[in-house]
């Protein structure tokens, strides 16, 4: 009874926000956090009543499944943006734009937070320093994903918009591990190549197989339905399969074998959009079946966000030019490489700031960081910090990026209700 009056008071919690956030023009995304965070810990949950919100952090981790599967469909969801036909025009130039900015985004950060180390070396570790450069890589597909869906973008950014995000994670992962490694073989003084180039590159390699087999294997079983209702359901069976396949964990020969559940489900979702000739009609149903999924999913993100980082003025300190370094790397590595790739004028001045949002994947890299002991917690709570900063105005400069580049037009039709009164009345 708890776990169903918890959920159903996050849906309410979240959408009714949603209502008063559109009048004051800020996306969904943002109102569905902060009714997290009415409703977390350290609000109606501090009153202890187990149900009437998430009571504590540990409360809020039996939810976990949620997420995890949100994920899945999100990044299903962005795997159908890569289709051959739209890769082709712009498939060279978002490789280019994504690879860049994401690597620039860590040099700058990098550089600013060694720079802080050297000025300051009991403020900030340097392998804390290294490692909060490669997680600046990371950006939030799943706010990106839900402003371009809330108001219908489209357009030259929001094109290539999709697909950059898609492979940022991919970069991210890499350079992560990367400074992990490093970050690892200061602290312990020893180098292991094999934890610092080979594991990362086989996480991304293995995760993009198994997402290609996956994804035919899917196509080849959902041509046996005809009826939409089945087709639907065996998109979901799916892409929860390959949710749980990704959390697979092994060592083969002292190599450790992880998989990437972003990376894994947005393949298998390119390989359904270029296989399967009738999957527009289907994402455009599972979008709707999964509407209620993702809500819940920030609702809870929002009630994860850890406000008590607020009060070590250190982590703020660093967090403020983790924030400052981080946003003038994405936004001048995106704005260097578009130019670079003579891509429309728009999209030099607007994409850099759509790459702002910042929160699964980066939590994710933290919490690995968290085993490495101080440096790691220090990690933590700098990509905490930034997390709820990016997490609350990301999605807003994001909608308004989209709104100058005109890629956002008012909508033109009437809610359902409207329309049901506009027929009675004619």
């Amino acid at each position: 009874m708890q776990i169903l009056l918890c959920l159903s008071i996050a849906l309410f919690a979240g959408l009714m926000l949603s209502r008063l956030a559109k009048l004051v023009h800020l996306p969904a995304v943002t109102a569905y956090l902060v009714a997290g965070i009415l409703i977390g810990p350290y609000l109606l949950g501090a009153f202890g009543v187990e149900g009437l919100g998430f009571v504590s952090m540990e409360d809020i981790e039996t939810y976990s499944l949620i997420p995890d599967v949100a994920l899945g469909f999100i990044a299903f969801s962005i795997g159908n943006e890569f289709r051959l036909s739209q890769l082709k025009q712009i498939g060279k130039k978002a490789t280019i734009i994504g690879i860049w900015q994401a690597v620039f985004a860590t040099i700058l950060v990098d550089a600013a937070l060694i720079g802080l180390h050297f000025l300051i070396p009991d403020l900030l570790p340097l392998p804390a320093a290294i490692i909060l450069g490669a997680v600046a890589s990371a950006t939030a597909p799943a706010a990106t994903l839900m402003v371009v869906r809330q108001y219908k973008a489209k357009g030259s950014v929001t094109d290539v918009l999709l697909p950059v995000v898609a492979l940022d994670d991919a970069v991210g992962l890499v350079l992560f591990a990367c400074s992990f490694g490093v970050a690892k073989a200061l602290i312990s003084g020893s180098v292991d190549l094999l934890s610092v180039v080979v594991e990362p590159l086989l996480e991304v390699i293995l995760s993009l197989g198994l997402g290609f087999v996956m994804g035919m294997v899917f196509t080849f079983f959902e041509r046996f339905f005809h009826s939409r209702s089945k087709r639907l359901a065996m998109s979901v069976t799916f892409v929860l399969l390959t949710v749980a396949l990704s959390m697979l964990e092994f060592e083969i020969g002292g190599v450790h074998v992880a998989f990437s559940s972003l990376l894994v489900c947005m393949m298998l979702g390119t390989v359904f959009c270029n296989f399967c000739d009738f999957s527009e009609e289907l994402m455009d149903r599972l979008d709707r079946w999964t509407a209620p999924l993702f809500i819940l999913f920030f609702v809870i993100s929002g009630a994860e966000l850890e406000l008590s980082v607020f009060t070590d003025w250190l982590v703020v300190l660093i967090g403020v030019v983790y924030i400052a370094s981080r946003c003038l790397g994405k936004y001048f590595g995106a704005r260097m490489s578009s130019a670079w790739t003579k891509c429309d004028p728009n999209i030099i001045k607007y994409l850099g700031i759509t790459l702002f949002p910042q929160a699964g994947v980066a939590l994710g890299m933290a919490m690995k960081a968290e085993t490495l002991g101080a440096p790691g917690m220090i990690v933590a709570n700098i990509t905490l910090f930034s997390v709820l900063i990016y997490e609350l105005v990301g999605p807003f400069l994001t909608k308004i990026s989209l709104l100058k580049a005109g890629e956002i037009k008012p909508e033109e039709k009437v809610s359902a209700r409207g329309k049901i009164a506009k027929e009675h009345h004619g």
